[in-house]
């Protein structure tokens, strides 16, 4: 008996907890209803009027418009094809001819994952939902709105029949590459009208709404075909088409159009701005949501980074042997080299000016930011860095350029070998790194160990993977232009990191403001040792592997590495004056080493340095020049390059070191025990001399 009673109690508490919940919840929505109507948009007269919106548009940072984005070719239902019609129903919303714009059983699901999945948001929008979208004004995701649209959804399905509303989503939605609506959509991809789309073609443009830019076929064709699986599976299980019509559509050889040049922004630049407000708002309101988006590029340093990267590309084609004149690259299909270039302000992390390639018009794919290459000797800055702060070395301290062998566990022992195959014997640090000796990177490595070099290298804002071995010393783990560039600029401007961005601020068609970028460096390292750095990267500039840059004429206050790879499949050069930081990178996209007709290696000093220094050249002329800002706690000293001892009026080809308080000069010359002299030679200066 006690036990009934117990249960008759749960039973109760259970209905009352269950009827207060309901109850709670018809409280919050009868509120949300008084307060959400009054703001309601009206529902246009005739219904085809709800896509007729303002175009979005792209401004560079000195106000000159880029690029408009809008407009649609509008046609009826019955010339697009069914199959079309049926694999979007399938895919967006499959009861669309049973609901009355809200998808109960959708919005219950969804409502129940949301509450009790943290992390999981599930979408339950309706096709009248999203249409209902373009009333908005306002991009800000809120549970008010989608109440809003909600309530909207309901009034078009009041007024309007569920032809009309279908009519209206077709010509509405977005299919990426600049195509809007299902007839753009189907002539750009195929080259033929809505109404001859195939099974096939229709499965694969259903399924470019939900992410444009991840599922474009002509980048990215493995995912459109996964893509376009899923959308025949739904078609499968609403009951549209069988099993045996979805395998043989999947298996069916798709030929797209070649895109056209209305369907790009002729800009690896435009491209990045793109897909970054695709991901944050969504492919709708970047093509259709009247934005009004202002970039950080300078037109005209962007026109002066694809000069630069053209002339000097054409000329490493003559080096390598390419005879540019006849089009021997382009007729014959010999492969040409690629190159890369990215120039950001010091003092905030804004791109300036980007370019991702040879020629856009051959190839969209963006070098600047997706093609991660080994750095080489580029790298460096981040090692010696680590080596003086925690290491307790300095500019001056003497090392000992030797064979070196570093035992690592579980694989073979490292033994890094100098560019030039020969050692030099005792020298001081900055000396190390105007010639970028190996030897010696491989001897601070072993004192600081890799993680410390990689903190260095995040501090400064590197984000790649880069793996904990000894190597990473000379660069043997992927980074992108656009990373050496921002990390770079860290050394420039004292220790303090800037994220590199490239949208100012977005608008909505109202001018209302949805995001402005405010400056904000964040400490990432000590600002007296990165003077230190910065001292020893201006001697590779004036007298070491990137003396190419004096040669060409540039002559502003500047500092900066170069890099090159084993094999030579990769040239660097990353330097900066005090207020622009600019990376260049050269090489061939993959499996071959840069050499010129006498099969010679071509370093980052004679292919990656000449651009670097041509673009610079131009971006700063009429600029006055301008010191890099000195810590009040740093001294200058001459010194001797081979003992470290203070230089006297005998000492030949002294070099100026940059100390902190407290550090001292060598007081004696430091030996040479276990260093034969057969080992010992002049090493050349050159600005090929280099790894």
């Amino acid at each position: 008996m006690t036990s009934a009673m117990a249960l008759i109690r749960m039973v109760r508490a259970a209905f009352y907890g269950t009827l207060a919940v309901i109850s709670a919840a018809v409280l919050i929505g009868v509120g949300m209803f008084f307060v959400a109507v009054p703001d309601l948009p009206r529902v246009p007269e005739p219904l085809s009027r709800i896509i007729e919106t303002p175009p979005t548009e792209i401004f560079a940072a000195t106000g000159e418009r880029l690029m408009v984005m809008g407009g649609r070719e509008v046609i009826p239902l019955s010339e697009v094809s069914t199959y079309f019609i049926q694999a979007i129903l399938a895919t967006e919303d499959h009861r669309f001819w049973e609901h009355h714009g809200v998808d109960k059983l959708r919005t219950i699901k969804a409502v129940w994952v949301t509450l009790l999945k943290p992390g999981r948001i599930e979408g339950a929008s309706t096709i009248t939902q999203q249409l209902s979208k373009n009333l908005f004004f306002s991009f800000k995701r809120s549970y008010m709105r989608k109440f809003r649209e909600l309530l909207v959804a309901i009034q078009i399905e009041s007024r309007y029949s569920k032809q009309e509303i279908l009519e209206a989503y077709l010509n509405q939605i977005t299919m990426g590459v600049g195509a809007s609506g299902i007839e753009q959509a189907a002539r750009t991809f195929f080259g033929k009208p809505a109404s001859e789309l195939t099974l096939a073609q229709s499965a694969l443009l259903a399924g470019l709404p939900k992410s444009p830019t991840r599922y474009n076929p002509y980048l990215h064709l493995d995912r459109a075909k996964e893509r376009q699986r899923v959308v025949l599976s739904r078609m499968e299980a609403v009951g549209y088409i069988t099993h045996d019509q979805a395998l043989s559509a999947f298996r069916e050889e798709l030929t797209f159009q070649p895109p056209s040049k209305a369907s790009r922004t002729g800009s690896y630049f435009l491209d990045l701005v793109i897909k970054n407000l695709e991901e944050r708002y969504g492919p709708e309101v970047v093509y259709h949501g009247g934005l009004k988006v202002t970039t950080t590029i300078d037109p005209q340093l962007q026109s002066m980074a694809e000069e630069s990267m053209r002339d000097g590309l054409q000329r490493l084609d003559r080096i390598v042997g390419i005879d540019e004149v006849s089009g021997r690259g382009i007729v014959s299909g010999v492969t040409r080299p690629q190159g890369a270039l990215v120039a950001v302000e010091a003092n905030s992390g804004s791109v300036k000016a980007m370019v991702g390639g040879r020629s856009y018009v051959e190839t969209e794919f963006n070098r600047a930011i997706e093609n991660n290459r080994l750095p080489g000797s580029s790298f460096k800055p981040f090692l010696y860095y680590t080596a003086f702060e925690k290491s307790g070395l300095h500019p001056a301290t003497v090392l000992v350029d030797r064979p070196v062998t570093i035992p690592v566990k579980g694989a073979p022992d490292w033994e890094p070998e100098n560019f030039v195959l020969r050692h030099e014997g005792p020298m001081i640090l900055k000396q190390a790194l105007i010639k970028s000796v190996n030897s010696i990177a491989a001897q601070l490595v072993e004192r600081t160990g890799p993680k410390d070099v990689i903190d260095a290298a995040r501090r400064c804002g590197i984000t790649s993977e880069l793996e904990p071995v000894y190597s990473i010393a000379l660069g043997t783990s992927g980074v992108s232009p656009l990373e050496m560039a921002s990390a770079f600029a860290c050394f420039a401007n004292g220790g303090i990191r800037h994220e590199p961005f490239w949208i100012w601020r977005v608008e909505d068609a109202l001018g209302r403001v949805l995001e402005e970028h405010i400056i904000s460096g964040e400490r990432g390292l000590d600002p007296s040792i990165a003077y230190q750095v910065l001292d020893l990267m201006r001697g590779v500039v004036d007298e070491g592997t990137g003396s190419v840059i004096r040669r060409m004429g540039f002559n502003l206050p500047a500092a900066g590495k170069t890099g090159t790879t084993d094999g030579y499949y990769d040239a660097w050069f990353t330097g900066f004056t005090p207020t622009l930081c600019a990376s260049v990178w050269v090489g061939y996209d993959r499996g071959e080493g840069l050499r010129d007709t006498n099969g010679t290696g071509i370093t980052g000093g004679r292919a990656a340095a000449p651009i670097w220094a041509d673009f610079m050249r131009k971006a700063t002329e009429g600029d006055p020049p301008r010191e890099f800002k000195i810590r009040p706690d740093i001294q200058f000293k001459l010194v001797d390059p081979m003992t470290g001892v203070e230089a006297t009026s005998s000492t030949l080809h002294p070099i100026r070191v940059a100390l902190r308080e407290g550090q001292e000069l060598q007081e004696h010359t430091v030996g040479e025990e276990g260093f034969t002299g057969s080992e010992a030679g002049a090493m050349p200066s050159d600005d090929l001399l280099e790894f």
